[in-house]
């Protein structure tokens, strides 16, 4: 199983030194892959309550530096580890525009993207990003045709009944072929119809464990209902990590408490046959440094490895 640590994008701490300082001891350590996120802004009278936990959106969110350019100027200072979008909402971007910008990064790294998309959740956010809210999902069926079009074609033409391409020669194309590994979070009917149709893997996030399994059956089902090898699909588990002194008996949230207890969710990932696990760790109390959050990556390395 692989692991995956998230970059301190958000925050007081985002900053080149603490970019630097994560990425490179991540790759030195073994990690597997880099990852960010996409956020937009923080209203501050939201029109949707934030998806995770008690519904209040982190202050972290406050400030985000935006996620392609943070993994480009990662993959400037290291030279093995996966560079992962976790996620991109896609109907915020235009697709011929968003494609260029992610073959850029795979072509510049080496052929290190992973591309995982999303739609989001904020009406505040699409609505900033100029974005339609109601067709999101038919908007991001349709980029998802063209940026694989974009990757994989020349010329490329494309007409469909959000976006066109005019008979053109796009270039370069992708490192890795045919196209960067793709993949989509999900948890309604739709877009997990979505991820069986079109990703690579799937990311759960905010789904127990113990609910996880039996959608993903149902992904490959579906995987394999569009005549696709649904034994190529990939589990990704995404989790934020609270690392406690002492256990936590009651109504434990799942990869919280102490190294052993996160262990034990570690193992039950590897059980449920994750492919691996994205550790989100970046949302520091006050007055923590890119120092704390180094020392907790490297626990959570040596639990990761003993699980």
């Amino acid at each position: 199983m692989r692991f995956g640590f998230a970059l301190p994008q958000v925050g007081s701490i985002a900053g080149a030194e603490a970019l630097v300082m994560v990425a490179k001891r991540a790759e030195d350590l073994g990690f597997d892959s880099l990852w960010v996120l996409d956020r937009l802004l923080w209203p501050v009278n939201p029109r949707a309550p934030y998806p995770i936990g008690d519904g209040s959106l982190p202050v972290q969110y406050k400030n985000v530096l935006d996620p392609v350019e943070t993994l480009t100027f990662a993959a400037a200072h290291t030279s093995r580890i996966a560079l992962a979008t976790g996620v991109l909402n896609l109907p915020w971007y235009n697709p011929v525009l968003l494609a260029r910008r992610l073959t850029t990064l795979d072509v510049l790294s080496g052929g290190r993207l992973r591309v995982g998309f999303g739609i989001g959740w904020s009406p505040d956010e699409y609505g900033a990003a100029g974005a339609a809210w109601q067709d999101r999902g038919k908007r991001a069926d349709e980029s998802i045709e063209i940026l694989k079009k974009i990757w994989t074609t020349d010329p490329v033409e494309f007409h469909g009944n959000y976006y066109r391409i005019a008979k053109s020669f796009i270039g370069p194309k992708p490192v890795q072929k045919p196209h960067p590994p793709i993949y989509m979070a999900a948890f309604t009917p739709s877009a997990l119809k979505r991820v069986a149709t079109h990703a690579d893997a799937w990311l759960p996030v905010g789904i127990p464990l113990s609910g996880v399994g039996a959608m993903f059956d149902g992904i490959k089902n579906m995987a394999k209902e569009a005549g696709r090898d649904a034994s190529a699909l990939e589990l990704i588990i995404t989790t934020g990590v609270e690392i406690h002194k002492t256990p936590i008996e009651k109504e434990r949230v799942e990869f919280t408490g102490t190294p052993e207890q996160i262990g034990e969710d570690v193992a039950a990932a590897r059980k449920l046959g994750a492919a691996e696990i994205t550790i989100y760790a970046q949302f520091l109390p006050s007055g923590e440094t890119a120092e704390d959050l180094v020392t907790r990556m490297e626990t959570l390395w040596t639990i990761a490895k003993q699980a």
